[in-house]
């Protein structure tokens, strides 16, 4: 029997989520120069909590300093000062609202401004064409920077479960590190960690096995995996209903399915390999078969701005409906949902022949969004996405600078 949208669902003994919508992670890019949240974040998350969500996903939380998507993000390391993650665990689980952290390594997939680390499975560099020079030829990583990323996440897992938050969510999708050892195309390797699929897989299990291994079982643990890289010859539908079948064997309680990664923006619904996605629910029917066989619950996400396709997501088998951009132009479209399911959001697409710079216009309009509500400010459907980006450049070469510098002192400081 079909379920409600607003129908509660057990994810897990600890955790009942009050009903099928999730705030799915977006970056955000607003904590502050320590890679800390403050009250920026806490006015944005307030929002999501007070708009009628069941379980807010936060935007992705680095396990390294060193290691980071963008400037503005957020970091959690063993050492890193709890107080303020405490507050915005506090402030996302008002409203009877659950709240996972996500975590996340971005592997290769680092600006080249931003410096660092760049580290990945082979020294294979993103192919994105004429912009490939935004992005340096990664680091093959040796056995010890293997196990120190196993160590991190149970870290950073367990540093988040002090901090209140109901669970993580560990990101193995969109094309960093994770997903990047699962591909066969960024994953070239002919130790035990390369090959075949179970040694492609085998670091994410083995992150799971250390989250587990500190956070015990009473606390949640959920995947986000590409349902496919959207590449000829990449991680694909099969491969991915195998991982789930593993990762069913570990205790994880949710996979949420997304798509792509910086080369195929399928998560933006823009492949690579000339399969076509939906216009709405992108990766919907492409899923289908891996609702039906699933031996954990399932999410998924991407692209969905009506009620009537979030409920034939539910209808299809899935048991949670994430929501990102929706939720970055109407943070209470829950609430509006609730009394009138027939309202609509008319976000407009980006449909640049350069599906790069349509791909960072579309995040430079969103994060937009994300910093006027961080702001008590409302978000707005009519900015220019030229111009978005043209803002959204700025500022980040001059929070790469902070960022840069804040590098440049710990290091003088080891």
């Amino acid at each position: 029997m079909p379920q409600s949208l607003f129908s509660e669902f057990q994810v897990s003994p600890n955790t009942k989520i009050k009903n099928r919508f999730v705030k799915a992670a977006m970056e955000e890019n607003l904590a502050n120069a320590q890679q800390l949240p403050d009250e920026k974040l806490f006015k944005l998350y307030q929002q999501w909590a007070d708009g009628g969500v069941g379980l807010i996903i936060t935007g992705n939380v680095m396990i390294d300093k060193w290691a980071m998507t963008g400037p503005g993000g957020v970091a959690l390391e063993q050492t890193t000062p709890l107080a303020p993650f405490k507050k915005w665990a506090k402030i996302a689980k008002s409203n009877n609202t659950k709240v996972w952290m996500q975590l996340n390594h971005p592997g290769r997939q680092v600006f080249k401004a931003m410096g660092g680390k760049n580290l990945a499975p082979s020294a294979i560099a993103l192919n994105l064409g004429k912009h490939s020079n935004l992005f340096s030829i990664p680091k093959a990583m040796i056995d010890e920077e293997i196990e120190d990323i196993i160590y991190r996440f149970g870290q950073s897992a367990f540093k988040a479960k002090q901090a209140g938050f109901d669970g993580v969510e560990i990101h193995a999708a969109h094309g960093y590190l994770l997903a990047q050892f699962l591909s066969p195309l960024t994953n070239q390797r002919n130790d035990q960690w390369g090959g075949s699929l179970a040694n492609r897989s085998r670091l994410l299990i083995a992150v799971i096995k250390q989250v587990r291994k500190t956070c015990g079982d009473d606390f949640d643990v959920a995947v986000k995996l590409n349902s496919a890289d959207f590449q000829r010859g990449g991680f694909d539908i099969d491969d991915a209903e195998q991982v789930i079948n593993w990762l069913a064997e570990h205790n994880v309680n949710l996979v949420e399915l997304s798509g792509g990664s910086y080369e195929a923006p399928a998560m933006q619904g823009r492949s690579a390999d000339e399969r076509s996605l939906a216009r709405e629910a992108y990766f919907l029917s492409f899923t289908e078969k891996l609702v039906q066989r699933s031996p954990i619950p399932l999410m998924l996400t991407g692209g969905i701005q009506k009620f009537g396709i979030a409920q034939k997501v539910i209808n299809t088998g899935f048991s949670l409906c994430g929501l990102a951009t929706t939720l970055a132009y109407k943070p209470d479209i829950i609430n509006v949902w609730y009394k009138t399911p027939e309202f609509r959001l008319n976000i407009p697409a980006i449909n640049w022949s350069n599906k790069t710079l349509a791909a960072l216009a579309t995040m430079a309009i969103i994060k937009r969004q994300l910093r006027r509500m961080s702001q008590g400010q409302k978000p707005k459907l009519t900015d220019s996405p030229f111009l978005s980006l043209l803002i959204e450049q700025i500022k980040n070469r001059r929070r790469t600078k902070v960022y840069r510098r804040q590098l440049t002192e710990k290091s003088e400081c080891r």
